[in-house]
């Protein structure tokens, strides 16, 4: 076993450990991903990434075509045409890019895009920052968005 050798099971290790915390703050929450499914695209992003960067670096985009699939695997259609399974879609997405991070070996980064992700996962449930989240004050802005402007009133212009 060489240098080289050590210095990947490291990368994939670190987004291992670091896609597993994301999946295990979706499980806690009741997410239909967890913690193995999370644990396990960063960990294949990360490997994919460390051995191809130099080599052949449009690896990386075959990764993330193919999170593409299981995110929208995970995006369904409930009751009333609600869709759910959006964030959890979104945090695959963001777990992609911690291993892809990770594995090509930068380690901070890797850490940082993880808490940021946990941030944004959490802000609604953490005292003093669920002040953050939007849905709080969605229940103010729903009559401006149920108006009907009627027909006198002026063209919204080029984009509405």
């Amino acid at each position: 076993m060489t240098h080289e050798d050590l210095v990947l099971f490291g990368r994939t290790g670190l987004a291992f450990l670091l896609c597993y915390a994301v999946g295990f703050e979706r499980a806690l929450r009741g997410a239909p991903a967890g913690d193995r499914t999370f644990s396990l695209v960063g960990t294949a992003a990360a490997a994919v990434s460390a051995v191809t960067v130099g080599p052949a670096p449009q690896a990386i985009g075959g990764v993330v075509t193919g999170v593409g699939f299981i995110g929208a695997g995970l995006v369904l259609r409930g009751d009333r045409g609600m869709i759910r399974g959006m964030t959890s879609a979104a945090a695959i997405f963001a777990a992609t890019g911690i291993g892809v991070v990770a594995g090509t070996g930068h380690y901070w980064l890797a850490l940082l895009v993880t808490v940021l992700t946990l941030l944004d996962l959490e802000v609604r449930h953490l005292p003093v920052l669920n002040r953050l989240d939007a849905h709080r004050y969605a229940n103010r802005m729903a009559e401006d968005a149920d108006e009907d402007p009627g027909p006198d009133a002026p063209p919204l212009g080029p984009l509405g």
